[in-house]
């Protein structure tokens, strides 16, 4: 719908529409409206600035943001001294909410010097009480607050903000809205986020996401599948199936399918090369998923499983509904099925209660499914989990010890998977001009790895053949081969 929309034939003197996405429609029109006024009394194009924390699923969702700006009549820009300032917040970890109040801090000088700057908050941190009441507190100067269930209806909040001088506040507790043909501007032009999901139904103890991103609820397969043939057509070799735990798709669905089923028509379209997709959660690989990923052309030879804790007794307690043996048993599965897969994981340290055995138990995961990369991360209470409230705290410095312990052997292990490649010739999609290496483009290979090797920026977004000379850490140098006549 959206290629389709022609903003100039909305009536915008009458009542919105009721249903959506026209109703948005409507209001981006409004908008751009008022957008034109003012940038003619400015004598410039107002600029508009996104900036994103946290997970693909955000950076998916500002995507969209920006679509919907730029239809507004904003000019995008990464300067914060922009006219209109969007903080798409995280607030998986501590940290992210400490960034994005240090980053107020920095816009409150700026909008003082511009009175008619707009400062607009959203995603999970804005799902929390408890940081919605310190923004209104001690950031009054905050112009608009949304969440992560009413994104659709940006230009709507938008327009109410631009109609008054009020703060404009509005937050779902949740939903089982999915609004389709909403405005996307692609960070990329030759590859691409897909939500396939959002939501979550798994309350690990110590994660926030469920809380903040609703309950799990699937895309139907026809509208997920016609995006990607659209992607195609404009030109997108590769998309990246988004969910926060894709391996539960297709549960809440009229006509359940399985995320296997889902994968195999995506592979039918034509002018996709290749798929990526996740997160996995291991409780919820299947068979049926695995075969999918042996026998695909398109799907990549990559899986992110986080795995958490190699402890039964700590998984047990984060409610990840899998032991040690369950998850080393699905590792040993998968690398049978896919000899030449690139897993990654997630590993928290200092889970409350973790013991030195519990922590040599993630160790011993660690030195079994020898992964070619890994988050590691402390533990972070998060208001409102039950992890946030259980006894037995691991002293920082104890959490600190295990932490750098965990750290070297995962870069050891990484260093000695990665060479494993060294001298071999694998397709690398080159994804932008290397930033510190003159004449050098920078790619992907299926396994997620990158490359850096000399060549053009005309190269960028092609799929070529590149010779692995050395392997540097988490990265190669290489030698782009030419294709044989």
């Amino acid at each position: 719908m959206f290629g389709s929309i022609d903003l100039d034939r909305i009536d915008i003197s009458q009542n919105p529409p009721k249903n959506e996405p026209e109703r948005q429609y409507y209001y981006i029109a409004k908008c751009r409206k008022i957008i034109e006024e003012k940038s003619r009394e400015k004598g410039r194009p107002l600029t508009a600035c996104v900036n994103t924390f946290g997970c693909q699923m955000n950076a998916r969702d500002s995507e969209k943001l920006i679509g919907i700006l730029e239809l507004m009549g904003y000019k995008i820009t990464e300067d914060e001294k922009a006219d209109f300032v969007i903080y798409n917040t995280c607030t998986v970890r501590e940290n992210a909410n400490l960034k994005v109040y240090g980053r107020l801090g920095y816009l409150s000088n700026i909008k003082k010097k511009n009175n008619d700057m707009l400062i607009a908050l959203c995603g999970c941190m804005m799902q929390e009480p408890s940081a919605v009441e310190k923004i209104k507190k001690s950031y009054g100067f905050v112009d608009i607050i949304f969440g992560t269930h009413n994104i659709f209806k940006f230009a709507e909040i938008v327009h109410n903000r631009l109609k008054s001088d009020r703060l404009v506040i509005d937050l779902w507790e949740n939903t089982d809205i999915i609004i389709e043909d909403l405005p996307v501007e692609r960070k990329y032009s030759f590859k691409s986020g897909v939500n396939i999901m959002f939501g979550c139904d798994n309350f690990c103890s110590y994660c926030i996401v469920p809380y903040v991103r609703g309950r799990e609820r699937s895309r139907k397969p026809r509208d997920i599948i016609d995006e990607i043939k659209r992607l195609a057509a404009d030109g997108v070799v590769e998309v990246m199936l988004l969910g926060q735990n894709v391996n539960s798709y297709g549960k809440t669905l009229e006509n359940p399918v399985s995320f296997a089923e889902l994968l195999k028509e995506a592979e039918k379209i034509d002018g996709i090369k290749r798929i990526r997709f996740m997160t996995s959660h291991p409780k919820d690989l299947s068979d049926e998923l695995i075969d999918v990923m042996k026998n695909s052309k398109k799907v990549c030879k990559q899986l992110h499983l986080p795995v958490q804790s190699g402890s039964s007794r700590i998984l047990k307690i984060m409610n990840r509904k899998y032991d040690k043996e369950h998850y080393l048993e699905l590792v040993s599965k998968i690398r049978e099925a896919v000899p030449d897969i690139s897993l990654t994981t997630d590993i928290m340290v200092g889970f409350p209660g973790e013991t030195e055995e519990d922590f040599l138990d993630t160790l011993d995961v660690v030195r079994k499914a020898r992964y070619d990369s890994a988050y590691t991360f402390i533990f972070s209470r998060r208001t409102g989990t039950p992890a946030a409230a259980m006894e037995e705290q691991i002293p920082k410095a104890v959490v600190k010890e295990r932490f750098d312990r965990l750290l070297r052997e995962v870069q050891t292990i990484a260093n000695e998977q990665i060479k494993r490649f060294e001298g071999e010739t694998l397709k690398a999609l080159v994804e932008e001009k290397n930033g510190q290496l003159e004449g050098f483009v920078t790619g992907k290979l299926d396994s997620g790895i990158t490359v850096h090797f000399k060549g053009d920026e005309d190269l960028i977004g092609r799929i070529v053949n590149v010779k692995l000379l050395e392997a540097k850490g988490f990265y190669y140098i290489g030698e782009m081969m030419r294709e044989k006549d």
